[in-house]
């Protein structure tokens, strides 16, 4: 993990009960996932057009499997 990733603020849902949900953190450029039960492990760096797009995507069901 990069310096600056973890000086990052991580939040998770506030309907995880425990440590297993993902997490993610932002800063002036990019949005960052990481697994929690790994915070130090590998993590995900989006640009905040990408972001955009993905949650976009999640609001419309453009992921939905069923």
């Amino acid at each position: 993990m990069s310096l600056s990733a973890r000086h990052l603020s991580w939040v998770r849902s506030s309907r995880c009960a425990d440590k297993t949900c993902a997490e993610i953190a932002a800063d002036a450029d990019h949005v960052y996932i990481r697994d929690g039960k790994s915070p130090d492990g590998a993590m995900l760096r989006f640009t905040r057009e990408e972001w955009e797009a993905f949650r976009d995507g999640l609001k419309l069901g453009d992921f939905d499997v069923i």
